[in-house]
């Protein structure tokens, strides 16, 4: 049983609190959200490479010569019998999407946090960071069972529900039958992320397959797409031979290393799962950051 102080610590690195998140506001003043791609030094500020007007429809007027006739507002003109041009003006808000990975695998750490505290302090960060920049925050959460979007909105606000709903998730869903996929997860994604919009994708990428890379190759189109891998040390290397106990302060679960080649297996799912998302990112010119449990969450964005 654990007391006192040290049920609190335990309780931090096990779970996030709202406070614990909303007290990420002042750090992630400083963050910038603009990445570099692996493939070359490209950006991903307010000019996008991507498809996309990144405008909004202001009105309609007479069409002057020399407009662009695909802009030609069909309605307006049948209606007036004049013929009619889309006006737009520039968006000056962003839409930014983050996808935020809280599957039962997420819920595991050996050193530092959860991983699903990493993701739910990463995602946190970069809310605050966008609301600082002026654009919109909307997001992704899902859990083995449930998938939830929530639409990009402005201010503080929109922060705020968007941090909730990740400090919220009912553990209940742990313990249920995992039956939300990564396929499945960003075959909704591409629905709900707009065109123009800056997407992050915070996970373990566990299911990654040639269905994910294709999902990926067709949200990058329109999107800029930013993968961010959050791992576990042991993930990454193996442990000394000896016998280890986990727990998730319910249950208990002690675990012998001596059986190698089990353990270099499971080494290989993970470093097959690794090498897998950095080559999509690498070939679809996507933002790819690493980030262990292990890790300052700033300093990785930074």
């Amino acid at each position: 049983m654990i007391f006192g102080k040290q049920a609190s610590t335990t309780s931090e690195l096990v779970s996030v609190s709202l406070k614990t998140l909303l007290d990420l506001a002042r750090p992630a003043a400083g963050l910038d959200l603009k990445h570099s791609t692996i493939r070359a030094g490209q950006s991903g500020g307010y000019v996008s490479r991507f498809k996309g007007r990144g405008m909004e429809f202001e009105e309609a007027r007479g069409y002057q010569p020399g407009d662009d006739i695909r802009s030609i507002d069909w309605r307006v003109t049948a209606r007036t019998g004049e013929t009619h041009t889309k006006v737009f003006r520039e968006e000056r808000e962003r839409p930014v999407f983050i996808s935020v990975d809280n599957r039962p695998a997420m819920h595991f750490a050996t050193r530092g946090v959860f991983k699903s505290v990493l993701a739910a302090k990463l995602a946190g960060l970069l809310a605050w960071a966008a609301q600082h920049h002026g654009d919109r925050i909307g997001g992704q959460i899902f859990t083995g069972s449930v998938c939830r979007e929530l639409k990009p909105q402005n201010g503080k606000h929109a922060v705020l529900r968007f941090l909730n709903a990740i400090s919220n998730q009912d553990d209940d869903n742990l313990l249920e039958q995992a039956t939300i996929t990564l396929e499945h997860v960003l075959a909704r994604l591409m629905h709900h992320a707009r065109p123009g919009s800056l997407v992050y994708i915070i996970s373990d990428f566990r299911g990654i397959n040639d269905q994910v890379e294709a999902y990926l190759a067709k949200l990058s189109r329109h999107c800029e797409v930013v993968l961010i891998f959050v791992y576990d040390p042991l993930e990454s290397h193996l442990p000394e031979k000896g016998r280890y106990r986990f727990t998730d302060d319910k249950r208990d679960v002690v675990i012998d290393t001596g059986d190698r080649q089990r353990l270099l297996k499971y080494q290989q799912h993970f470093t097959r799962r690794l090498n897998q998302a950095e080559q999509i990112a690498k070939k679809m010119g996507l933002a790819f950051i690493q980030c262990s449990t292990i890790d300052d969450p700033i300093q990785r964005l930074r």
